[in-house]
C-alpha cells in the first residue's frame, strides 16, 4: 500500500506541482482575505503590490494571461503574514527569499500561525498523510544536514487542507 501511495504521491506532484499562486489561493481562501487585506499584508512586508497584479496572479491555471507569482513576491506575502499574525520584530525585518522551497513555506506558515510541533502533528492527524516527530523535525532542518528532508508538494497539499478544516471545524482557530 505504501508504494502505491508513494508513486501517487509522485504522479500528483509530477502532474501538479505546486505554483506560488495556488499557495496564495489557497491562505486566501483559509482566512478569507479580500484583494485588499492581501495588498495591506504586503504593505507590511514594505512591498507595493497593485489590485491588478493580484488579478493576474488569481487567474485560472490555463488562462493565458496568468502571471506566475516569484518566489520573492511569496516570500514578501509571507513575511507580511508573519507580521499581521505575531506583529512586527525589533530592529530590521527579514529580506524575502529569492528561493523559496515548501520547507521554508512551511517554516513561515509555522510562525505566522504560532504553531508548535504538536500542533502541525495535530493537523496532519486530520489528513491521510500521517507525519511521525522524527520526519517533521527534519522538514525544519537546513538543506545540508544529514537528517534534512524535502517538504513534498503532497505533504503542503495535506497542511493546507488540514489547516482549511480545522478553520471550518473550528471557527477563528487559524
Amino acid at each position: 500500500m505504501y508504494i502505491i501511495n508513494d508513486l501517487f504521491d509522485r504522479t500528483i506532484k509530477e502532474k501538479f506541482p505546486m505554483t506560488n499562486n495556488e499557495i496564495l489561493r489557497r491562505l486566501r481562501y483559509l482566512f478569507d482575505y479580500s484583494d485588499a487585506k492581501i495588498i495591506e499584508l504586503f504593505k507590511l512586508a514594505d512591498s507595493d503590490v497593485v489590485e491588478a497584479e493580484l488579478n493576474d496572479w488569481f487567474r485560472k491555471e490555463d488562462d493565458i494571461d496568468l502571471v506566475e507569482m516569484t518566489d520573492r513576491e511569496m516570500a514578501t506575502f509571507l513575511n507580511g503574514l508573519i507580521i499581521e499574525k505575531r506583529g512586527k520584530r525589533e530592529g530590521p525585518q527579514p529580506e524575502p527569499e529569492d528561493r523559496l522551497n515548501n520547507n521554508i513555506i512551511l517554516r513561515k506558515l509555522k510562525i505566522a500561525l504560532d504553531l508548535k510541533s504538536d500542533d502541525i502533528l495535530d493537523l496532519f492527524a486530520l489528513t491521510d498523510k500521517k507525519v511521525s516527530p522524527h520526519e517533521l523535525s527534519s522538514f525544519f532542518r537546513r538543506p545540508g544536514h544529514k537528517s534534512y528532508q524535502p517538504f513534498m508538494d503532497q505533504y503542503l497539499r495535506n497542511f493546507l487542507n488540514a489547516l482549511q478544516t480545522k478553520s471550518k471545524n473550528e471557527p477563528g482557530s487559524v
